[in-house]
This record gives structure tokens, sequence and C-alpha cells, in this order.
């Protein structure tokens, strides 16, 4: 990859008003940029007050400025931060002050990039920055931070480090067989297959690392005008989804975020599923649209209202092999009359809501692991699974033949697919389509 090292600049801090806005620079020319538009000397390894000057020595803000000489600052290049007052007028002056001077805006996520290039951090490490901004619970961005301190860099490294060793080996007896013996298949099989258990340790907790970094669903399902909306808004502690007498109101899926005790839960109310043949066009797309989100979700609430019978097998089927809750609705004005293991609510009254919302938490407690100290992401697991997938076939082909160079390539690909997660072997296109997903100023 051609690494291009000019000067860029751009905001840290959101254009809106504000006490503080950011602006850092970064690359050979950002000292020099910085004493040109500052008012005092800069000295190095020291805040620095003084006032913005454009080129008629007129005073553009007062601020305060940080130099950060490499391979000491965020990206290992020069970096100058640059704090002024959260005005974006005052802002985007000193901005286009900065771009006249030779730097030019960094595109996205381009700081974090050149952090990677830099050496700074690897692949993992970098991504771990933008999952600590996205993070949308307190553990999500927990298991970020242990990324970004290295977490899962180290536990890639220490599996690569021991396949290193015993592929030097057998391409060392490959290369020079009349000086190095050829390694016994047997060690070749165990460490394989250790490294397979090791991989397979990361893996199995890679659905929780979904559910840390994204969130569940849970959907509410029922029969129309059975309460799911009252109850949507009773979950989310306010009114976003319109709840009418009227059977069939909610036409489409809507999707709304609550953190419960630090998860991220994605509530989902859907149309009222009933005949299609009763139902308009309109209503008939809302149900299909409501049976594609059962099928994504991994909680269903099951909502009735006066006796469960009135719940069609459709339904019941699409939950199977589901996380299930029952809820009997309406429990201000409808007695429960039956033995189904069901939580009774009023949304209207907010009775059994609380125990609601304890049931949704013990069973995110059995879906989610813990104990998990770092995250995985599809990328990840994808080169994980290919790095299995490699080690695998070395065992493979090395109890069906003695031929080391069949299965030296194997063991090549595993090491590279491990290398993929750090950022060793990367393409550009990999590497570009993973930082569009910064924001500018990241």
């Amino acid at each position: 990859m051609e690494n291009n090292f000019d000067t860029i600049c751009a905001t840290l801090t959101p254009q809106a008003l504000s006490a503080v806005g950011i602006i850092r620079i970064s690359g050979d020319k950002a000292i020099e940029i910085a004493k040109k538009i500052f008012s005092k000397d800069i000295e190095i390894k020291k805040i620095n007050y003084g006032f913005v000057l454009d080129d008629n020595n007129n005073k553009l803000d007062e601020v305060i400025l940080l130099p950060f000489i490499a391979p000491h600052s965020y990206t290992g290049e020069d970096v100058v931060e640059i704090q002024t007052h959260g005005n974006p007028s005052i802002i985007n002056s000193i901005l286009e002050l900065i771009l006249s001077k030779g730097a030019r805006i960094a595109q996205r996520g381009e700081f974090t990039k050149r952090a990677f290039l830099n050496h700074r951090i690897d692949l993992s490490q970098a991504e771990a920055v933008l999952d600590v901004i996205q993070a949308k619970s307190t553990k999500s961005a927990q298991n970020a931070l242990n990324n970004l301190g290295g977490y899962l860099k180290e536990k890639i490294n220490l599996i690569k480090n021991d396949l290193v060793e015993i592929y030097s080996k057998v391409i060392a007896s490959i290369d020079f067989p009349e000086d190095v013996a050829e390694v016994d298949n047997k060690a070749i099989v165990s460490i394989c297959s250790d490294k397979i258990q090791e991989i397979n340790e990361i893996l199995k907790n890679a659905k929780s690392h979904d559910f840390i970094r994204d969130g569940l669903s849970a959907c509410l399902i029922g029969v129309p005008n059975v309460g799911k909306s009252s109850l949507f808004n009773s979950l989310l502690n306010y009114s976003r989804a319109i709840v009418t007498d009227i059977a069939g109101t909610t036409r489409d899926t809507i999707k709304e975020s609550v953190n419960l005790d630090g998860y991220i839960i994605n509530f989902v109310d859907t149309a009222g599923i009933r005949d299609k043949n009763k139902a308009d066009l309109v209503e008939q797309i809302g149900i299909d649209n409501s049976i594609e989100a059962i099928k994504q979700s991994d909680i269903i609430l099951f909502l009735y209202e006066n006796d469960f019978s009135e719940i069609n097998q459709e339904l019941i089927d699409l939950a199977k092999n589901k996380q299930v809750i029952y809820i009997k609705t309406k429990a201000d004005i409808t007695p429960k009359n039956d033995n189904i293991d069901s939580i009774e609510i009023s949304s209207k009254s907010g009775f059994g809501i609380d125990k609601l919302k304890d049931k949704i938490s013990s069973i995110i407690k059995n879906l989610v692991i813990e104990d998990t100290n770092y995250t995985t992401n599809k990328r990840q697991q994808t080169c994980l699974l290919r790095a299995k997938e490699s080690l695998e076939n070395v065992i493979l082909t090395s109890k069906e033949t003695d031929l080391a160079d069949l299965y030296a390539m194997d063991l090549k690909g595993a090491i590279l697919s491990l290398d993929e997660i750090t950022g060793e072997v990367l393409t550009d296109s990999i590497l570009d389509n993973i930082f569009s997903n910064f924001c500018i100023g990241k």
C-alpha cells in the first residue's frame, strides 16, 4: 500500500454551537503551519496559550495550542491540536486559514488510518476506535476499550506465533532436507489441533460479541389491537407508536433502542398478524414485514388479551426456536383465565412493566457471555473461520501424506488469515472499506 503523508486537518468536535471546538493538524508541515497562524512562539511539550491570527494579523480566536512531536502522537506524525471556542463560524475561519497554508481536509478515518500505517496501532485496535465511538452500551464500550488496549491483538498473536514457528521448521525441512530433519506429523497435528481449539474459544463467543456490539432484537407480536404499540411506548417511556382502538393501526415495523442493564435492546413493534384475506393491501405488506422481523429477532414478546387460544398457529410456529415471553395484556380490564406461564401487564397503568423488564434482563444474561473481555466483529470472525479451515486441512493432509509441501501451503494460509485481523496482510480495498465507516476528524 502506498502511503500519502501530506499534511491533513479536520475538526474533532461536531459542527454545532458548543463551549469548545477542537481542530487537529497532522503531517510533516503541522508545526510549520501552526507557527504561521499562532500569535506566539510555540513551545514543544507545553500547553501554549495565545491567538490565531489571519494574514492581516487580525485575531480569529483565543486558543489553546497543543503540539505533539512524532512519533509521540495519535497518528505517529507531528500533530497540533487547537482548542477554540465552539462557534462553527470561528472554527471554519481557522480551518480555511490552515488550508491556505498547505494542509488539506482529512478524509473519513484518516487520522486513525495513519496511526495504523505508522504502526502506532494494529488494525484490530483501529477498528476498536470506531467501536468505542459507536458503542451503544456500557459493556460494548468496555470491551472496545480492551481491544483498543491490544487484548484481541495479543490473543491472535499467541495463536499465530506458534503457527509461524512450526511453519518455519516445515519450510526449513523442505528447503534444506539434508541439514534439517522433517517435522513429525504428530507434532503438526497436535499444534494445529491446539490452535483450532483456541480459535473455537474465540468463535464460541461470536454471537455474544454481536449482541454486545449491536444489541439484541426483541419483537412484539400478536393479533391486531392486542396492545403491542401501547407496550412498545411503555418500554420506551415515550409515545413513539400511534395507539388507537382501531385494529390494524400499525401498518409497518417500528424500531427503537433502549439501554437495559447496560445492554442495548432493539425493540420492534410489528403490525398485527391476522388472515391476509381480511386485510387491505397496505396491511398485507405490514404483515409480511412483521413476519420477516420475527424471523430476525432474538427475543419474542408474545402478546394476547383474553385467552391464549386467540393466538393463531402461524404465530406460534414463527416463534419456534426463539426466546419467548408470553404477555397477558390489558390486565386492568381483562382478568387472566388460563394456565399459561405469562406476565400480566397494563401499559395504561404501568402494572407488570418492571416485571417484564426483569424477565428480559434474565434472558439477556443467558444469551450474553458476560465474562468476555473483548469483542470480535464480522470481518475478524470471517478471518478466524478461514484460519480454522486451513488448519483442519493441514491435519487432514498430514494424516494422509508425508509430503510437507502440501500442508505447508495451508499452514501459511492460516497465518495469513490471522495476519488480516491485525492488518499485517491487507489490501487497499479492505482498508478503505474499514475506514470509510469512520467520521471525519477521527
